[in-house]
């Protein structure tokens, strides 16, 4: 297995991006993994882990249209690159081998 770099926080990231496709940007992808991980996160936390991953290649963005919503500015949206698409199911894949390979817990 290649090394991928890519932390649990990324991982995150990186898979809410996929879920939100067109409207992954910042604040929306911020909401989403808060109602998901029931937790409050910073959007610094969330902007760094965009960065890095834009760094590493696994994501790429452009900017939408400026909205009056938004006082005239505009977003900056987010797409999976395919390496993250296959870096995603290499991630997928491992876990569930080691899920499948771990004797049962007891549940007490």
């Amino acid at each position: 297995m290649k090394k991928t770099k890519l932390g649990e926080f990324e991982e995150l990231v990186l898979m809410t991006v996929v879920v939100l496709q067109a409207e992954a940007y910042g604040v929306e992808i911020k909401r989403e993994l808060e109602d998901r991980l029931n937790e409050k996160l910073s959007v610094g936390s969330i902007q760094s882990a965009l960065k890095r991953m834009e760094e590493k290649g696994f994501l790429t963005s452009e900017f939408g249209e400026a909205t009056q919503k938004r006082g005239g500015k505009r977003k900056r949206i987010y797409s999976a690159t395919p390496y993250a698409h296959r870096i995603l199911e290499e991630m997928k894949d491992i876990r569930t081998q080691l899920w499948s390979a771990m004797p049962k817990m007891a549940t007490s």
